[in-house]
């Protein structure tokens, strides 16, 4: 079972950033769309950015103009750059490659999942 593999994840300060990174093996990375994903305790996991393989983004509305999400097609990795972090962000962040179909490859890929804490 392919996993995508995380880091970046910490405790940081309300207002302070972090940045998250997720390296998939080429295969996947280089036809996938990609995203960012969080749960919080006791709630719903819930898209947070996603890029797809062309570059275009999008973003939940909660992080739009705070978070970015970006990907190194050299190697491999997408990042999420989240700034002007709120308690409310605080939740396990999981990596996500969606494939197309026909390509032989799975539905869709997770990662581990990083523990992102906003916290004074």
């Amino acid at each position: 079972q392919v996993q995508l593999g995380e880091a970046g994840g910490g405790l940081v300060q309300p207002g302070g950033s972090l940045r998250l990174s997720c390296a998939a093996p080429l295969s996947i990375f280089r036809i996938s769309a990609m995203g960012w994903y969080r749960q919080a305790p006791g709630k719903e996991r819930e898209l947070v950015a996603a890029i797809t393989s062309g570059g275009s983004t999008n973003y939940a509305d909660s992080v739009k103009g705070r978070f970015t999400i970006s990907r190194d097609n050299a190697k491999n990795t997408v990042y999420l750059q989240m700034n002007s972090l709120k308690p409310e962000d605080t939740a396990v962040y999981y990596c996500h490659a969606k494939p197309p179909r026909g390509w032989g490859l799975a539905y869709d890929y997770w990662g581990q999942g990083t523990q992102v804490t906003v916290s004074s």
